[in-house]
């Protein structure tokens, strides 16, 4: 692992819409947060059961089942873009449509433990990939969905974009 730190990114590093996410991740180590977010988050899954896992707090809302597939498509794709921007690869990126890959996704037909597992390898990868690239790396940019966005910022996006639907399954689903 590098001994790089991920500094918080600038707000002109990613797209407005990114600040919410950014914006709830605490200042500290980003690494120890993403492992710290593995490991609440598969304790959060290890507590509930295929039953719970299809509940939706409303109707046409994704199943607690759909949020871990959508946790895991988004986390690959953000992945995607910082080994490629990372790589000084400078070719746009398209965006991604996570509505219709929800139910492309067959979450609900999967027990929550494999959509845990897999989730839980996904994070393992992430934290590999972020924690191999030096500062040079995290500082290069590059354009997804026809915005400008660091890589580093994408790490903070990854973070914040776990925390925010957690949150939301802790108040909507679990509460």
């Amino acid at each position: 692992m590098t001994t790089a730190t991920i500094p918080r990114p600038d707000a002109t590093e990613y797209a407005p819409f990114y600040g919410t996410y950014v914006g709830k991740v605490p200042d500290g180590d980003l690494l120890e947060l993403l492992e710290r977010q593995r490991r609440e988050t598969q304790n959060l899954l290890a507590g509930l059961s295929d039953t719970q896992a299809l509940h939706r707090y409303a109707p046409g809302k994704w199943s607690i089942k759909e949020v871990v597939g959508h946790l895991m498509d988004s986390e690959r794709v953000f992945c995607y873009r910082a080994l490629r921007f990372a790589r000084a690869d400078e070719k746009p990126l398209q965006g991604f449509d996570d509505k219709a890959w929800v139910p492309a996704g067959s979450f609900d037909a999967r027990p929550l433990a494999d959509l845990a597992a897999e989730l839980d390898a996904v994070r393992r990868a992430t934290i590999a990939l972020f924690g191999g690239f030096d500062a040079a790396a995290l500082a290069r940019k590059g354009t997804a969905n026809n915005n400008e966005v660091t890589v580093r910022a994408l790490a903070w996006i990854v973070a914040g974009h776990e925390r925010h639907h957690v949150a939301i399954l802790r108040e909507r689903y679990l509460a």
